[in-house]
């Protein structure tokens, strides 16, 4: 541990007031960069659950130190931990289309809540070096994420369609440009005041990604039965 954060671990009120103002930069910048992205959860969510974290590790730490009220000080903090479970949940979307978003701000508030911990514990370089980790992973290693994906040949189609048949031609389509299905999940549904139902699909597919993009994709696109096709 560094010797200059050692003044941090006391419980004077200086040490109190750094540890809270730490928690709040710690998760306003985690904060600051999802509200830049427009994620459900920003800037000042991110700074209520750390600085929430903070204060709750600070009041066990109370009741053990100043106080003399022997329990787990660790039990506080447990609840932490599994309370923002249900709050990155609320964040998790499943759209029309099958896709999850928001598991990237769920995962981002769970390691800002114990941000939080660590820094109502006076463990400061610790909140710090983690901060710097979380946004190293949000902000940098998503782009080589997104070159590793590009990468990857299989990927997933949702199309949309009007007629059941009309997934046949779909998959004679994709047979004749080389394309394999590997799992194919078919839904229909009907809504009020449509005499016909629509129908959806979602296939697994394995080919060359820029195949699928210029040739592939466009082609089942131009389809009379075709609503709508893209790439989840």
């Amino acid at each position: 541990m560094l010797r200059v954060f050692d003044f941090v671990r006391d419980m004077t009120m200086l040490a109190v007031i750094v540890r809270l103002v730490s928690a709040a930069v710690c998760g306003g910048l985690v904060g600051m960069e999802r509200e830049l992205k427009r994620r459900p959860a920003g800037f000042r969510t991110h700074i209520l659950i750390c600085v929430g974290g903070a204060m709750t590790i600070l009041t066990n730490l109370y009741l053990y130190q100043v106080m003399h009220l022997y329990t787990d000080i660790s039990r506080m903090g447990a609840q932490v931990i599994a309370g923002i479970s249900f709050i990155g949940a609320g964040t998790i979307i499943v759209t029309k289309h099958r896709r999850v978003k928001g598991l990237t701000t769920a995962a981002g508030l769970w390691a800002v809540g114990i941000i939080g911990l660590a820094c109502g514990a006076g463990y400061v370089e610790l909140a710090l070096f983690t901060t710097a980790m979380v946004l190293l992973a949000e902000m940098l290693l998503v782009k080589l994420e997104y070159r590793f994906v590009k990468r990857v040949r299989g990927v997933s189609l949702y199309v949309e369609y009007q007629h059941a048949s009309a997934i046949q031609d779909v998959m004679h389509v994709l047979q004749e440009r080389g394309v394999a299905v590997n799992d194919l999940e078919i839904s229909r549904t009907k809504a009020e005041g449509e005499q016909e139902a629509r129908y959806s699909a979602v296939l697994a597919v394995q080919g060359e990604r820029k195949e699928l993009d210029s040739s592939v994709i466009p082609a089942v696109a131009a389809m009379p039965d075709v609503f709508n096709i893209e790439e989840l």
